[in-house]
């Protein structure tokens, strides 16, 4: 009768001391659930935690820090302007240089833009997805249209439809990668897009139209064209 009280107390004691674990959906290994960030929004709950831990969260991060090049080698990125000294950045002015505009990708497969034809409310209908993946469905006028499909951001469907190509994620991720995270305009490191010709004068975001830009270039050249932004920087 004396042993049994003791394997009683000795068996909830040995459970406590082994951590709760979670099996990584990238790296397959199990590790401690305080290795994965919590859920948010209606997946959430008490227990709930993402599927990747913190190493492969850390290695996703570097990755997207460099670029393979053409020959498969990787390629530093232009340092970012957070990792200069004031002085450095003080004596260093910001320089713009027209550049090249950037190469289309390459040409769907699909009809041409010269079949498209509104139907008789005068519309064509465009779908596409969002970043989640659901499904999404507007209507534009043939102008628009035959312009998205032209610069590669669209597919013809049918003569009275199109398709985007691109969801707002895999766009910026294109343009990044596409820019190697260069600014189109100073030649530094950039991690946001600007349009070409600004949406307020009729542009389309596209491979076309939009290129790489670092937040500075960004916001001083807001709504002028690509000219305009130049004319006024000679001028200075």
């Amino acid at each position: 009768m004396g042993p049994e009280p003791v394997m009683e107390q000795n068996s909830p004691t040995e459970n406590k001391k082994d951590p709760d674990t979670k099996l990584c959906a990238h790296c397959g290994q199990s590790k401690p659930v305080t290795e994965f960030l919590r859920r948010t929004g209606k997946r959430s709950g008490k227990s709930s935690r993402r599927g990747a831990c913190r190493d492969c969260r850390n290695r996703k991060k570097e990755a997207e820090r460099s670029i393979v090049g053409e020959e498969g080698e990787t390629a530093p990125l232009p340092p970012s302007p957070e990792a200069s000294s004031p002085t450095e950045l003080a004596e260093v002015p910001k320089r713009r240089v027209k550049r090249p505009l950037p190469e289309l990708p390459p040409r769907p497969e699909g009809p041409d833009a010269s079949i498209l034809r509104p139907t008789r409310q005068g519309i064509v209908r465009m779908r596409g997805r969002t970043d989640k993946g659901r499904r999404w469905h507007q209507e534009t006028d043939l102008e628009t249209a035959v312009t998205l499909v032209r610069e590669h951001a669209a597919v013809v469907v049918n003569r009275h439809t199109i398709r985007r190509i691109y969801n707002n994620k895999t766009f910026r991720r294109y343009i990044l990668m596409r820019d190697r995270h260069t600014c189109h305009f100073c030649g530094e490191y950039g991690d946001t897009i600007d349009h070409l010709l600004p949406r307020a004068k009729g542009g389309h975001t596209t491979p076309a139209n939009c290129v790489c830009a670092c937040n500075l270039c960004n916001q001083s050249k807001a709504a002028r064209s690509l000219d305009e932004f130049m004319e006024d920087f000679d001028e200075d």
